[in-house]
């Protein structure tokens, strides 16, 4: 028997929120990259230093994000790419960040948007990853963007 689309998603979210600790987007595990929370703060550092920028969508209510969080981003795959990039996890419950949601058509999280130190869009993940796939895309992330500045 196939659900209703609402009552599909109303399901998720019940799931989501039972398995979900209670912690903040912004609560970061050790040994996670030094995390901005500002979208513009994020631009600024980004052309300040040079460094792409990894803009992380995310939300405390959602289990795919929290895993990330807590296995992909701080893992010893992710930690040679800790200082090649800024790193701005932006919470999707936060009003301040709907101009950037809206920017980049946010419609599912966990959505990790990929941009060059001048602030262009290089690509886009969206989902859930594993560390390993998440430091190949970010080793792929580094050519696309010396390339594109």
């Amino acid at each position: 028997m196939k659900l209703p689309l609402f009552l599909t998603l109303l399901v998720t979210f019940a799931l989501a929120v039972s398995f979900t600790q209670n912690s903040k987007a912004s609560d970061f595990p050790k040994g996670s990259p030094a995390f901005l929370t500002s979208y513009e703060d994020a631009l600024k550092a980004g052309k300040q230093e040079g460094k792409p920028i990894i803009a992380i969508f995310s939300a405390s209510w959602c289990p795919p994000c929290q895993t990330n969080k807590r296995n992909v981003y701080p893992s010893a795959e992710a930690k040679p790419f800790h200082d090649k990039f800024v790193w701005a996890y932006l919470d999707a419950d936060d009003d301040s960040n709907v101009p950037a949601i809206k920017k980049f058509e946010v419609s599912g999280i966990p959505h990790i948007q990929f941009l060059n130190a001048k602030g262009t869009s290089i690509g886009s993940l969206v989902g859930g990853t594993s560390a390993k796939d998440f430091s190949e895309t970010l080793a792929d992330v580094l050519k696309t963007a010396k390339v594109s500045e």
